[in-house]
């Protein structure tokens, strides 16, 4: 019987289609089944009562889905099908291929469950090929798997193979010669190249890494990727592989694969190993080809919690009273990378309760969260920062989330959301904390309104975590000590790491942690903000309420044998 018959409908009816149980069978099922306090599926119930077995129930659920069910045993795969798909996408998917056309690019896998739709949809974007399912038992797949996909493919492999493709070393990646478009297509659709990216995707997120990037050069084409905020180089592929590659992106991003003059930025939607995975994508046009960067966002990983974010206990105290405040503005600021978005997601994820409207607006959405509404600041069509802040006054908020004040015009219209009532939380690129409010000063907005709106300001910062498996301890010497500011006296009974002999991925280092900076304002701090004094002045009244500074948090992080002085030292900069 076709599967398309037996899709859609109950699984009941699915068996007795399929002339395993008859009618009466599948209401005696049925009848049990309404008797028990505890949901028990059907197909359960009919085997307990010997009516079908494990691999008929199998066959149902495989029809249900509208697909089919084969049987694996003693099945042979043929080179060119076992190479329709590298090893570590059919480990990742739990999938083998069993019939592969290259002319029509038609792939026909088998599946373990029917549930599985995500490979077939991530296949088919990786692959570029039309791909269709069937179902077969998880011990014949995992047989297959072993048999063919014991060894996986290694990138130095497969940049060998493309090496000698004398259709690809046609190419050029020079952007003032012209391409011919069908073959630039093919070499987009070539095995070997898409082979070589999926390896590079793979790798990059088991890694852990944020970014990804493929750069052309005069007389090379790089890949790197930053792991912990730190880039490493991948195996170089030859320079010709630039556009087959760059092409290849744009054409998974859906991006206009002609277009080689103008910048392009587009999305890539996958899931690995279970965990939904973003990939945004921007191509930059450069005088010897196309620079691609994939901006990891591995929404299954991302710590959405203030908990976990990596604030002391009483930093976490003082900032989760900045953020239940009824109005004002809290501002985060640091570099690109510092980690902002992440501590602003968090604040809100705890702000996220039925009882609160929350409105974002940012550039570009970077996770979506159930519960806010969330607007993508588009400069193209006329919608920035202070447009999307303005129409916000009207949709009756509670917290208001701009991405980054960037402008007078964005800063006054937040200012006055957080005089009539509203929770503003905001980023910018400034050093600390006291220099944010000289920042907004520059932009144009009057001492007096700052003093009235704003309610507190939290600097942070980024260093890469030592790996405790291999990180050993050392004495530092005294130039080690200068570059922290510190004597010998000052660190008596300290204890010191590094990154141990032994350090893999990483150099040594595994994941990063935020180190902050607090300023909260009262009178005297207010009245200094008034008279317009100087950053230095700003800083040194807070330190005396007890801000601790960025280096200072530094220190308790390095006496607690977390980070590195290098860590240490290339983030924070010294109080003094």
């Amino acid at each position: 019987m076709e599967p398309s018959e037996l899709k859609g409908r109950k699984l009941g009816r699915v068996l007795t289609k399929l002339k395993v149980v008859t009618r009466e069978q599948v209401h005696e099922a049925i009848g049990i089944q309404r008797g028990r306090t505890n949901k028990v599926r059907i197909g359960e119930i009919l085997k307990e009562l010997g009516y079908c077995t494990d691999l008929d129930v199998s066959k149902a659920l495989a029809g249900q889905a509208g697909m089919a069910y084969v049987d694996l045993a003693d099945y042979e795969l043929d080179e060119e099908t076992i190479g329709a798909i590298p090893a570590d996408n059919a480990k990742a998917y739990h999938c083998v291929p069993i019939e592969y056309d290259p002319k029509t690019r038609q792939l026909k896998i088998a599946i373990k469950s029917p549930d599985n739709f995500q490979a077939v949809d991530d296949l088919r974007l990786l692959m570029g090929a039309k791909v269709e399912a069937v179902v077969a038992s998880p011990e014949s797949i995992d047989a297959l798997l072993e048999k063919h996909y014991a060894t996986s493919e290694s990138m130095m492999d497969v940049v060998n193979a493309l090496a000698s493709d004398k259709n690809l070393q046609e190419l050029t990646s020079h952007s003032d010669q012209s391409i011919d478009l069908d073959a630039v297509m093919d070499a987009a659709g070539d095995n070997q190249v898409i082979k070589l990216l999926n390896l590079v995707l793979l790798q990059a997120i088991r890694d852990r890494a944020s970014d990804i990037h493929f750069e052309p050069f005069e007389h090379e084409f790089k890949m790197r990727y930053r792991i912990d905020g730190v880039l490493y180089e991948m195996v170089p592929p030859p320079k010709h592989l630039g556009t087959a590659i760059t092409s290849r992106v744009k054409v998974m991003a859906n991006l206009d694969i002609a277009e080689r003059r103008l910048p392009q930025d587009g999305r890539i939607e996958l899931t690995v190993g279970g965990n939904p995975v973003d990939l945004r994508v921007a191509i930059l046009p450069t005088i010897y080809g196309e620079s691609c960067v994939m901006r990891v966002l591995d929404r299954g990983n991302v710590e959405l919690s203030l908990d976990r974010v990596g604030f002391r206990p009483d930093d976490l105290e003082n900032f989760r009273g900045l953020i239940r405040k009824p109005n004002g503005i809290v501002i985060v600021t640091g570099p690109t990378g510092s980690g902002k978005t992440t501590t602003l997601y968090a604040a809100l994820s705890e702000l996220n309760d039925i009882e609160t409207k929350i409105l974002t607006a940012e550039d570009p959405v970077e996770y979506d969260i159930d519960g806010l509404c969330q607007v993508q600041v588009n400069s193209e069509v006329g919608l920035t920062f202070a447009k999307a802040l303005r129409s916000f006054l009207r949709q009756d908020p509670d917290v208001i989330l701009v991405g980054e004040i960037r402008d007078l015009e964005t800063a006054q219209i937040a200012v006055q959301a957080s005089l009539t009532g509203h929770l503003v939380l905001s980023t910018l690129h400034t050093n600390d904390a006291p220099s944010s409010i000289i920042r907004l000063v520059d932009l144009g907005i009057e001492p007096f309104l700052l003093t009235a709106t704003l309610e507190g300001i939290v600097a942070q910062r980024l260093v890469r975590t030592l790996d405790p498996k291999t990180k050993e301890s050392f004495i530092p010497n005294e130039q080690e000590l200068m570059e922290l500011a510190l004597r010998a006296d000052d660190v008596a009974g300290q204890k010191f790491y590094r990154p141990g002999s032994a350090a893999g991925v990483g150099g040594g280092y595994k994941g990063r942690m935020a180190l902050f900076e607090i300023m909260t304002f009262d009178d005297e701090i207010r009245d200094l903000m008034m008279s317009e004094a100087s950053t230095t002045v700003l800083r040194n009244a807070a330190r005396k309420k007890g801000m601790r500074s960025l280096r200072e948090n530094g220190l308790m992080a390095l006496y607690e044998g977390v980070t590195s002085i290098d860590e240490v030292v290339r983030e924070t900069l010294d109080d003094e």
